[in-house]
């Protein structure tokens, strides 16, 4: 027989692998790649935030000083002094034993799913929520069901109303601090009422807090976990903070949850890089974050705030409404009505800049006159000509053309 008289391969894709969709983010961010394009869409930190120099002596400290175990197979729980370090930098009381350290919070995701959720069973979401946390979900088959929410976070009420039934609702995603896309941060009286109702019902939650330590004027209310830690899972990330290339992040779990979330890090990848997370131990160590991390708030602001002028300078008359968030990288706004972001989006592109439709951030039928804006990786001089470019786009858009 001839190699060519072979039958090609037949691939059979699992149900699973058919409801995996494309990031709809990182498609614009190709876009993006194009000279000149100002782009407001990623949600990417500033890297004039990264601090090199810290990482360029802590990797030869670490090759230096540890270099055989650093690149050597380690525990999938995680580098212990920095679990140690995790547990001991949250506001309520953590043991090591709790913290499980992951290839960045957005494999904390992964794993949730695979161990909390069955085919059809009910979980609920945020209006709207992040886009990586369905990516993550997905996969699975839940039924996704969006909880309403206001500027001050999740309707209660409406939670509780879905979460009950005659099978209950597997759990809550929530991301209270300028949240991802909104930028919103759950007020203090809600985050009271959320955890009263969630412990009333039996829901658990899954507090998901990659940017809670990026506030601009004051932190924000105590975590959602720390009020009732044994019905919470709380995943963080290192990404913000220090860098995204390291993949770091991790998981607080309750004593009777870890051993399954670990049993499914294992499955998933052993355990993260050794070296990424003997070097951030080596970092964080000294108090460094607590030195950092308020050069990157300052930062932030000063962008938030080049942004919040630019809009109000440059939307005057055009019925555009928006945000003013806390603290993060994103800010959140509406179009004039009847406009929609996706077919806004290559007029804006034409003229230089770049955003992200709402819709993509909804589970259900998402809001089209919605936007999310980053304001951490451009200039305020970019933020200026990136804004007045999207009002033009808005105003072409808006235009009627005379009946012929």
């Amino acid at each position: 027989m001839k190699l060519n008289d072979l039958q090609p391969t037949q691939w059979t894709l699992a149900r699973r692998a058919e409801r995996m969709n494309p990031s709809v983010i990182r498609e614009i961010l190709k876009v993006t790649e194009r000279p000149g394009i100002i782009s407001f869409a990623g949600g990417l930190p500033s890297p004039k935030t990264f601090p090199v120099s810290e990482f360029r002596a802590a990797c030869e400290k670490v090759l230096r000083d540890d270099g055989p175990a650093a690149l050597q197979y380690a525990a999938s729980e995680g580098y212990a002094p920095l679990r140690e370090m995790v547990a001991a930098m949250l506001p309520w009381k953590v043991d090591a034993s709790q913290v499980l350290i992951t290839t960045g919070s957005q494999q904390g995701l992964d794993l949730v799913a695979k161990v909390l959720i069955d085919a059809d069973s009910r979980i609920l979401v945020e209006t709207p929520t992040y886009l990586g946390a369905l990516q993550a979900f997905t996969p699975m088959e839940p039924q996704v069901v969006s909880v309403a929410s206001d500027a001050e976070g999740v309707d209660v009420e409406d939670l509780a109303a879905k979460a009950v039934g005659a099978s209950p609702a597997r759990f809550l995603y929530v991301l209270p601090n300028f949240q991802n896309p909104t930028g919103r941060t759950m007020s203090e009286a809600r985050r009271a009422s959320l955890s009263a109702r969630s412990m009333e019902i039996g829901l658990p939650l899954i507090e998901d807090n990659p940017y809670g330590d990026l506030w601009f004027d004051a932190p924000p209310p105590l975590p959602l976990t720390a009020r009732n830690p044994e019905g919470c899972v709380y995943l963080g990330s290192f990404s913000k903070v220090l860098a995204p290339g390291l993949r770091l992040g991790f998981i607080v779990a309750p004593k009777a949850l870890y051993p399954k979330l670990l049993q499914a890090k294992q499955a998933a990848d052993l355990h993260s890089p050794g070296f990424n997370q003997r070097m951030v131990a080596e970092v964080m160590k000294d108090g460094f974050l607590d030195r950092h991390v308020p050069t990157i708030r300052a930062l932030y602001k000063s962008q938030r705030d080049a942004m919040l002028a630019a809009l109000q300078r440059e939307m005057q008359g055009l019925d555009v409404q928006w945000n003013t968030p806390d603290g993060g990288m994103f800010l959140w706004a509406k179009l004039p009505q009847g406009m929609d972001a996706v077919a806004l989006l290559p007029k804006a592109v034409d003229r230089g800049v770049a955003f992200v439709p709402g819709a993509a951030f909804y589970a259900g039928e998402g809001d089209p006159r919605t936007v999310r804006l980053s304001f951490v990786t451009a200039t305020c001089e970019q933020i200026d000509q990136g804004i007045a470019a999207l009002a033009a786009a808005i105003r072409e858009a808006s235009t009627v053309q005379p009946a012929r």
